[in-house]
């Protein structure tokens, strides 16, 4: 049987987890979901930014992976390179 002396003891350790579990953990992940969701629901025309920086627009759509088109080049990438979408792809997209 755990001691008074014991639990408080513990108490200190189990207080700076719960700590970094709310300030360090938990939005980290949350954030993952987001971006992990965003890669999924990439489509055809968006304009996104790579973790490298490279400004394109999403030509085409594989499992795995992007086709960016970056002035006259197309580059492939794989989709969690893409960091961020900078804008949604309108109803109309014109290659």
């Amino acid at each position: 049987m755990l001691h008074m002396e014991t639990i408080v003891a513990l108490l200190p350790m189990i207080l700076i987890f719960v700590v970094f579990y709310f300030l360090l953990i938990r939005p980290q992940t949350k954030r993952q979901k987001e971006v992990q969701s965003m890669q999924n629901a990439l489509e055809r025309g968006d304009s996104v930014v790579t973790i490298g920086g490279l400004h394109g627009v999403v030509h085409q759509i594989e499992d795995t992976f992007v086709v960016l088109k970056c002035d006259q080049s197309l580059l492939r990438f794989n989709r969690s390179a893409v960091a961020e979408v900078v804008k949604k792809a309108n109803a109309s997209f014109e290659e």
